[in-house]
């Protein structure tokens, strides 16, 4: 399988219960490389990095993340557009599944504050054709390399939160966003139990 394809990307709210998030990817991990191995008969890792978890205040700074989520495979140049990929939130959010939907499409229109569903499908597609049109779809590290990203009283209440595990993380500020930086290079370090959130405000 190509090193692209060996890892995958999920935006997740976690409610009150801020384990379930760390467990279901254990479990989602371990199954499908015992399944790969299996039907490939072959032995060894087939994630190629840990786990790692960034902590996204709702609102922009939670919509800047979707975005980000749905241009990966035009970073990848797999795709020109998110459209041409049927695989993804992007599809789903403009074509809304009526059986078995990954989405819970009432929850996003809450977190990204917005109030019907047609609102999310025209928001969300003026996000995308912006940043395709005025932004760089490539690389941006604060979602790969970071452990929360918000406002100020987000970043800091995640970073009291993790107590001695935000000993030697630095905290940055670009423009209005803040971003509590992991101390490792991106997908070493396990999040704990907080390990995705958002917050309404």
């Amino acid at each position: 399988m190509p090193r692209a394809n060996r890892h995958y990307v999920l935006l997740v709210s976690s409610g009150q219960d801020q384990e379930v998030i760390p467990k279901s990817v254990q479990l989602l991990s371990g199954r499908t490389g015992q399944e790969y191995n299996q039907r490939k008969n072959r032995k060894g890792a087939f994630w190629e990095d840990r786990y790692h978890a960034t902590a996204v205040e709702s609102g922009r700074h939670l919509i800047q993340c979707l975005v980000y989520i749905d241009l990966n495979m035009v970073r990848a140049g797999v795709v020109s557009h998110p459209e041409e990929w049927p695989f993804s939130g992007y599809s789903e959010i403009q074509n809304p599944r009526k059986r078995y939907g990954l989405i819970d499409h009432d929850r996003l229109m809450d977190l990204v504050e917005v109030k019907s569903h047609q609102e999310l499908r025209q928001a969300h597609k003026e996000w995308i054709e912006e940043k395709l049109k005025n932004g760089d779809p490539f690389r941006e590290d604060q979602w790969t390399e970071s452990l929360a990203v918000g406002g100020e009283e987000f970043v800091k209440e995640i970073q009291d939160k993790l107590g001695f595990r935000a000993i030697g993380r630095k905290v940055t500020k670009d423009g209005e966003q803040q971003q509590l930086r992991e101390a490792q290079r991106p997908y070493l370090g396990r999040f704990g139990s907080i390990s995705s959130q958002s917050k309404n405000r």
